[in-house]
């Protein structure tokens, strides 16, 4: 069973091997409220799972170290069974969905783990490394659903409570249960009166559907670029301790996601993966009542496909209004284009990209559409320049969106 004990003796464990990691006070991630972000995307490989599979690891028998450790993963716990099992000289072996990002896989590698690429998602990887398990008669290291690697993330919660002691809320990104069950068993047992918030991605929501059903669900298919948090079921304890400690569960997009990613990086000089920023993005889009609170945000991971970043930073931009399209409706002579440029240039915006196109066959013979992408301070300033660009007798094409945004 888990108990403050297990936690505080996985500290004790812990305390030479990962970071106490930073609480950074972080007032421009939502105005009128006072937000800290744990910054366990700085930890020790990168992410809050080298917690939880170094100290299950450190608890094995002689004869199960011998037999070496096998596990499933998107990434980082990989990486955290990876580095634990070369520091105690354990043989460790791998299964990672093969959509993982090749950053994480070859730093699997890195820490001396043998991988195995698997076909799907976590829960493919999982039934996968069972199997092995089986053959082999390796122990395996559950990423979630597992006493002593709850308790080993649980340590988190201990430091958040020494870190600042006025705490009011947590927020928790949730994948498969593990991190927000240790932290709010922690943080619930010591300070009930903190309210404890768990975060999961639209597109693949298990324990928020599970909650809301109060049994456990599994999902027919997990889709969000947030890997890390990409699971169609959570597990038998998470989800039991999930029900009895966290007070609620929200979701949010994958858009959303994109744009905390952004905000971190660009206010506070933080990289996080898509599953680090879920905490962030539903305070910053209000998915949580934080005013007034002392609301602390775990980035629980900061390993970030570099292949993607730059996709990530313009849907990001386009998010919060700061890229957007403009598409209109013009008659084709000379000066037209100047108007239009300096109508967005005097209302403060930056014309980036411009496309004339003749050959709209609905128009008229001597009509043009011209698309323009321009760079913006948020969707009001979107709004404002299109209301100039109606008054000087331009003309706006009709457009999906209520901000003519593109899709990215």
């Amino acid at each position: 069973m888990l108990t403050l004990d297990k936690i505080y003796h996985a500290a004790f464990v812990l305390k030479n091997v990962v970071r106490k990691t930073d609480l950074i006070h972080a007032p421009n991630i939502k105005e009128g409220s006072n937000i800290y972000l744990k910054t366990e995307n700085l930890q020790v490989t990168g992410s809050f799972k080298v917690r939880g599979s170094y100290y299950k690891i450190s608890q094995l028998t002689e004869e199960e170290k011998a037999n070496g450790v096998i596990a499933c993963s998107a990434g980082n716990h990989a990486q955290g069974v990876a580095l634990a099992a070369a520091t105690e000289n354990i043989e460790s072996l791998i299964c990672i969905p093969d959509l993982a990002p090749i950053s994480k896989i070859e730093a699997t590698r890195k820490y001396g783990a043998q991988v195995e690429l698997v076909n799907g998602v976590y829960d493919d990887a999982y039934n996968r490394a069972c199997e092995i398990k089986e053959e082999r008669n390796m122990t395996f290291i559950h990423p979630f659903d597992d006493v002593d690697v709850i308790a080993g993330q649980g340590t988190i919660g201990l430091e958040i409570l020494e870190q600042l002691d006025s705490v009011d809320a947590v927020v928790v990104p949730i994948g498969g249960g593990g991190l927000i069950s240790g932290v709010a068993y922690a943080i619930k047992t010591l300070k009930p009166q903190c309210k404890i918030y768990g975060v999961q991605a639209e597109g693949a929501p298990c324990m928020y559907k599970s909650i809301e059903s109060q049994k456990q669900i599994t999902l027919g298919s997990a889709s969000t670029f947030a890997d890390g948090i990409a699971v169609k079921k959570p597990g038998e304890l998470t989800f039991d301790i999930c029900c009895g400690y966290v007070d609620e569960i929200v979701t949010v997009t994958d858009d959303e996601i994109a744009a905390a990613i952004l905000m971190l990086m660009e206010k506070q000089k933080l990289v996080s993966e898509g599953a680090g920023a879920v905490s962030v993005a539903a305070v910053m889009f209000d998915k949580i009542k934080t005013q007034g609170k002392n609301t602390v945000c775990i980035v629980s991971g900061g390993n970030i496909d570099v292949n993607i970043l730059s996709r990530v930073i313009t849907r990001g931009l386009v998010t919060s209004g700061r890229l957007s399209d403009l598409t209109l409706e013009l008659i084709d002579k000379p000066g037209q284009l100047e108007g239009v440029a300096k109508t967005i240039s005097q209302k403060g915006g930056n014309v980036i990209a411009v496309h004339h196109d003749k050959a709209e066959p609905n128009m008229a013979i001597n009509a043009c559409l011209l698309k323009m992408t321009m760079e913006t301070r948020n969707f009001e300033h979107i709004e404002e320049i299109k209301n100039s660009l109606s008054a000087n007798g331009f003309r706006l094409a009709p457009s999906p969106s209520d901000y003519c945004i593109r899709t990215v």
